[in-house]
C-alpha cells in the first residue's frame, strides 16, 4: 500500500500538517510519500491520495486545486481523502466545520472519502498584504497535533484492511 499526501501552502503550515499526516501513516506501516501538490508526481502509483489545501478568504490554495483538477480521472479511481487548513483560531479543534464550497465541489469531482478542516498557523512576522496585516493581530499556531492524528488514524485504518489482504 502506498499513499500520497500532497498540499498547498504559502506560509509552510499545511506542509506541517501534511508532514504529520505522513509520519502517522508511516508509523502504521503503510508507505508514505509527502509531496508539494505543485510537483509532478505519477498518481498512478499511489493507492491512495490524501489532498490538502491552506484556506484564504475561503479558498483552497491554488496548487491543491490544481492538483485535483489534473488528476481527477485517476484520483477518481482511488480512495482519497482531503483536508484544508485556515481557521486562525481554536474553532477546527471545537467544531466540526464542514469544507467551502469550492472544496466541496472538488470533494464530488473525486468522490473522496472525507474531509476535515484543522487549524492554520500565522507566524507574527508574515509578511505581504493581507498577512502582514492579520499577524499583527491573529498571530498563532491553531494546528491541533492530536487531532491531525487522531484523522491520519482513521485513515490508516480504512487503508489497512487493504494492506493485509493483499
Amino acid at each position: 500500500m502506498r499513499v500520497l499526501v500532497v498540499y498547498g501552502t504559502k506560509r509552510a503550515g499545511t506542509f506541517g500538517i501534511a508532514d504529520m499526516i505522513g509520519d502517522h501513516l508511516t508509523e502504521a506501516g503503510i508507505d508514505t510519500d509527502v509531496r508539494p501538490a505543485d510537483h509532478r508526481v505519477a498518481v498512478a502509483d499511489y493507492d491512495a491520495v490524501i489532498v490538502g489545501g491552506a484556506l484564504y478568504a475561503n479558498r483552497w490554495h491554488r496548487h491543491a486545486r490544481r492538483f485535483v483538477k489534473r488528476h481527477a480521472a485517476v484520483l477518481r479511481t482511488r480512495p482519497v481523502w482531503l483536508f484544508s487548513s485556515g481557521p486562525l483560531d481554536d474553532s477546527a479543534s471545537t467544531t466540526e466545520i464542514p469544507p467551502v464550497p469550492q472544496v466541496r465541489k472538488l470533494a464530488d469531482r473525486v468522490d473522496a472519502r472525507g474531509h476535515v478542516t484543522f487549524g492554520g498557523r500565522l507566524a507574527p512576522d508574515a509578511s505581504g498584504f493581507p498577512a502582514g496585516a492579520m499577524a499583527k493581530t491573529h498571530s498563532g499556531d491553531w494546528r491541533d497535533p492530536a487531532r491531525i492524528r487522531a484523522w491520519a488514524g482513521t485513515v490508516a485504518t480504512e487503508l489497512l484492511p487493504a494492506t493485509h489482504a493483499g
